[in-house]
């Protein structure tokens, strides 16, 4: 995947490509967060069986495997925050290892369905789980067609098919890659504490940012069945946000909150 994008070296790039690039890293990233992680890891909301599927085959596409693998890892990140158990932390097995390379490791090959019964009793989330390396190449197949379609529909855009699947696909995955896989190795080690959780986790405004809300990560650590990590107003929380509206739609709702009571809890030290 990161070789590949060292091929915009000869497809050269467009307005275009990097709108469709930025555009699938945010979609995407908002499926990572706001259902591969706060829904399928944490269940910190509800929603139909045909929208937690549709989002996590969107999830997939960003090539971070199936949605069940995903949250089982996460929960047993969770469990083990920051102990010798804990198969991504900074503190335990330094930056490179927390941040990609548990992943190829034999103890992350495959998911543990029985860690994860609320989830593996849906066939069609196992089967997606089981075969969700085909999001991706479906994806990267339909960016590649989407930038043919417009070298012959609208050549004055300046794109083609292996430049819209560099950009768009491949560069785009690999950013996403290194988003998510930040709040792993350096929420735990760069920014501030509002809690006292047990673990090193941090809360980082920057990281935030660039996961659509995640980097609030020792309010996360805090509280983790909160739909929202940005506990304060001025904490930016997009994925919650967007939440919200999918809310005003029906198609998500039973959002959980942190109690008031637990939320200001440090105001009283």
């Amino acid at each position: 995947m990161h070789l590949a994008c060292f091929g915009a070296l000869f497809t050269g790039v467009s307005p275009i490509a990097l709108g469709v690039m930025a555009a699938l890293y945010f979609v995407r990233m908002f499926a990572i967060t706001a259902f591969y992680h706060r829904y399928f890891s944490h269940r910190s909301f509800k929603t139909s069986r045909l929208v937690q599927f549709l989002f996590g085959l969107l999830g997939a596409s960003a090539a971070q495997q199936g949605p069940l693998w995903w949250a089982e890892k996460h929960r047993h990140h969770h469990y083990y925050s920051d102990q010798p158990e804990d198969i991504h932390s900074p503190l335990q097995s330094g930056f490179w290892m927390s941040h990609i390379g548990w992943i190829p490791l034999k103890s992350s090959v495959g998911t543990n369905y029985s860690k994860i019964p609320d989830l593996a009793k849906f066939p069609e989330l196992v089967w997606l789980n089981e075969n969700h390396i085909l999001a991706p190449v479906a994806l990267g197949l339909l960016t590649f067609l989407l930038g043919e379609g417009l070298a012959h529909f609208a050549p004055a855009l300046g794109t083609h098919g292996f430049q819209m699947l560099v950009w768009g696909f491949f560069i785009s995955t690999v950013i996403l890659y290194h988003g998510t896989f930040t709040i792993n190795s350096l929420c735990h080690v760069w920014g501030s504490r509002r809690y006292a959780t047990g673990d090193g986790s941090r809360n980082n405004f920057w990281l935030a940012l660039l996961t659509l809300g995640e980097g609030w990560h020792n309010n996360h650590h805090y509280y983790a069945t909160s739909t929202r990590q940005g506990f304060y107003w001025w904490e930016l929380d997009i994925s919650y946000y967007l939440l919200r509206l999918l809310g005003l739609f029906k198609l998500v709702w039973g959002f959980k909150k942190i109690p008031e009571h637990l939320k200001n809890r440090h105001l009283k030290a």
